[in-house]
């Protein structure tokens, strides 16, 4: 069931998002929305990135973190230039999961 969330914003931030709206002949709910989930999703992936790089979490698990693929997960970590130490364990788990 989806909620009603308020915040308040400068009057020259309002502005850009009706300006937003009216160009893309939507409300300025619509335009919110869309700004909120593509920040959410950034953020999901910035965080797995983070956590995958420090060796909390698999690429497996990080991909499913941001509900992507593990190809397009690979694509993130490659974007990102993250490194890390991918060891014969994190393969077995990343496995194991895939099976499940």
């Amino acid at each position: 069931m989806a909620k009603t969330v308020t915040t308040r914003l400068d009057d020259k931030y309002v502005k850009k998002i009706d300006e937003i709206a009216e160009r893309k002949g939507v409300d300025r709910s619509a335009v919110l929305r869309s700004f909120f989930l593509s920040a959410l999703k950034e953020h999901t992936i910035r965080d797995s990135l983070e956590d995958y790089e420090a060796g909390k979490i698999t690429l497996w698990e990080a991909a499913r973190q941001c509900e992507l693929s593990l190809w397009e997960m690979i694509q993130e970590v490659r974007h990102a230039h993250v490194h890390s130490s991918y060891e014969l364990r994190d393969l077995e788990k990343d496995l194991k999961a895939l099976n499940e």
